[in-house]
């Protein structure tokens, strides 16, 4: 019984981070504050409600699904990362106010107009 209302919170709270992720694509201003923020809460939010399933299933099936987890924690910020990287390499601007990074490598100044 316990089990139940612990995979049903898992569930849920996997769910409340899917659509806090939906709610910063369709809110935040710029492709790189959408990426933070869809990856961040597809990451917990996939991993919440796989932790949830892999309470209900047996234990072949908890392997199999610890193993997704461990893939989803890689590929999902890796594939952010690559997204926007290519962003900012093609020139895609950010949004006002936003945070400049200077890239050159350390001992390298970029010229100066």
């Amino acid at each position: 019984m316990l089990i139940n209302y612990l995979s049903t919170l898992f569930i849920l709270a996997g769910v409340f981070f899917f659509t806090v992720g939906v709610v910063g694509l369709l809110r935040f201003p710029d492709v790189y504050t959408r990426l933070h923020a869809t990856t961040k809460c597809d990451t917990l939010g996939a991993g919440l409600i796989l932790v949830g399933l892999a309470l209900q299933g047996s234990p072949s099936v908890v392997v199999k699904l610890v193993l997704i987890i461990i893939l989803l924690w890689i590929t999902n910020p890796t594939a952010a990362h690559v997204i926007s990287r290519a962003a900012l390499n093609s020139g895609i601007p950010q949004a006002k106010g936003s945070f400049e990074m200077n890239l050159a490598a350390p001992g390298k100044e970029e010229p100066k107009e």
